[in-house]
């Protein structure tokens, strides 16, 4: 079953720019949705969190670089990345769910899972 489908992903050099798109099952009605990476050898890691509410949320580390948005009509997901740094490099993944939770950076929050798109960053 696929839930979500992530585009975008590619490779780009150091202060480069991607945008990364994610487009939800509409059966599901996923109304948060959010942005996960993992780099080779290392955890899952936030990114980015969206509610339909309007709420967004940035990994701290990433604020400033990073902007969610979600398109009213169309619903997909877009995360814009500027400046990036070799240490952007890896699996982006999108996620999503129901309800939209607290805390929009637990990936615990999240019931739907896409399978990924490669981020790289050469120096």
């Amino acid at each position: 079953q696929v839930y979500l489908v992530e585009t975008g992903g590619g490779s780009v050099q150091a202060g480069g720019s991607l945008t990364l798109y994610c487009a939800a099952d509409s059966r599901y009605n996923m109304t948060s949705m959010a942005w996960f990476r993992q780099a080779p050898g290392k955890q899952r890691e936030a990114v980015a969190g969206y509610c339909d509410d309007g709420r967004t949320a940035y990994a701290e580390a990433l604020k400033g670089r990073f902007t969610i948005s979600r398109g009213q009509r169309s619903k997909i997901l877009s995360s814009e990345m500027k400046f990036l740094k070799p240490e952007d490099t890896g699996m982006y993944y999108c996620a999503g769910t129901r309800i939209c939770p607290l805390d929009l950076l637990d990936s615990t929050g999240y019931s739907y899972w896409g399978q990924g798109t490669q981020v790289t960053v050469s120096s």
